[in-house]
């Protein structure tokens, strides 16, 4: 993924983007925002259960989109149904333990690669991702993590991602 990342970075308009750095590319299951921290051991618990209760599954990084006008992402294949399956069984551990999550919405499988910061017209980014295909994998693990967002008005600075709890997937570990 790194080189086709690189190869997005010398089109035309590419400035015009912020780009994510390799160490924070994750799949997103389930945003989650601010957990008050007397809801962590519940909701540690509960993924536990959703992780014992999901099986391993194959997935790689395939093709690309946009949301809007703001987000370039590259899409995933392989094991949809499974990973679709742990997103909502995320979003269910964390209702159940209290944390206020946003309206559900469908699942849509995607590693953000950069965000617009002047409206870049993203279709030739998209059209260079399309036939994109990653190596194949196996997901072997729930994380939850947390971002440390970066200090505003600091050039360059990009979130961090702390992994504060982890869990093999039934048969993984």
């Amino acid at each position: 993924m790194g080189h086709v990342v690189d190869r997005l970075r010398g089109l035309p308009g590419a400035e015009g983007l912020r780009w994510t750095g390799r160490p924070g590319w994750h799949f997103t299951l389930a945003f989650m925002g601010e957990v008050d921290d007397e809801l962590l051991p519940e909701l540690h618990e509960r993924l536990a259960r959703a992780a014992h209760r999901t099986d391993p599954f194959p997935l790689r990084v395939h093709g690309g989109g946009h949301f809007g006008r703001r987000a370039l992402w590259a899409g995933a294949a392989g094991g949809l149904d499974e990973l679709r399956l742990l997103a909502e069984r995320a979003d269910a551990a964390a209702r159940r333990s209290g944390v206020p999550m946003d309206e559900h919405r469908r699942y849509q499988a995607h590693l953000t690669l950069a965000r617009s910061r002047d409206h870049t017209d993203l279709r030739p980014f998209v059209a260079a991702l399309a036939s994109f295909e990653g190596t194949r994998w196996q997901v072997s693990e729930l994380a939850l993590v947390r971002s440390n967002l970066p200090v505003r008005g600091v050039a360059g600075e990009q979130p961090r991602y702390e992994t504060v709890g982890s869990w093999p997937l039934k048969g993984a570990g």
